[in-house]
C-alpha cells in the first residue's frame, strides 16, 4: 500500500511538471539586446599590442534598441558601437580595442552596455594573457 501511494505521488508530480514545461514563454514588450557571444578570449598577446574584437548583437524585441553608452573599467579599453537605433530584428556591433601597454599577466575586463533594452544582458567581457614585450 505504501509503495502504491509513493508511485501515485510520483506520477502526479511528474504530470504537473510536464504541463508547466508546455506553457509558452511570456512575450516581452520593448527592445531586447541579444549577443551572439558576450565574452572573448584574446589568448596570449605581447605587452604593447592592441587587440580588438567585435561583439555582434541582434534586437530580438519589438521596439527599436538604442545604445547610449559603453562604460569601460579602464582607460586601456576603447569602445566603438552602433549609434543609430537598431530596429526589431536588426543587427548591430560593439567593437572593443584593448591596449596592453603597461599591462602584464592575465587581464579580465568587463564593459557595461547602457541602452534602453528591457532585459539584463548588458555586459561584455574579455580576457587576455599579456606576455613580455616581443623580442627585437
Amino acid at each position: 500500500m505504501k509503495n502504491l501511494l509513493i508511485l501515485l505521488l510520483f506520477v502526479f508530480s511528474t504530470s504537473v511538471f510536464a504541463q508547466q514545461a508546455k506553457t509558452p514563454a511570456a512575450k516581452v514588450n520593448g527592445p531586447v539586446l541579444t549577443f551572439e557571444k558576450n565574452t572573448h578570449d584574446f589568448g596570449d598577446i605581447f605587452q604593447g599590442d592592441k587587440a580588438e574584437y567585435v561583439y555582434k548583437f541582434t534586437n530580438t524585441g519589438n521596439e527599436p534598441l538604442i545604445i547610449s553608452n559603453i562604460q569601460v573599467t579602464c582607460g586601456c579599453t576603447a569602445p566603438e558601437y552602433t549609434k543609430m537605433p537598431v530596429p526589431p530584428g536588426g543587427k548591430g556591433e560593439i567593437k572593443i580595442v584593448f591596449n596592453s601597454a603597461g599591462k602584464y599577466g592575465r587581464q579580465n575586463r568587463t564593459s557595461t552596455v547602457i541602452s534602453n533594452a528591457v532585459n539584463d544582458e548588458n555586459t561584455i567581457s574579455f580576457v587576455a594573457n599579456i606576455l613580455d614585450k616581443k623580442p627585437q
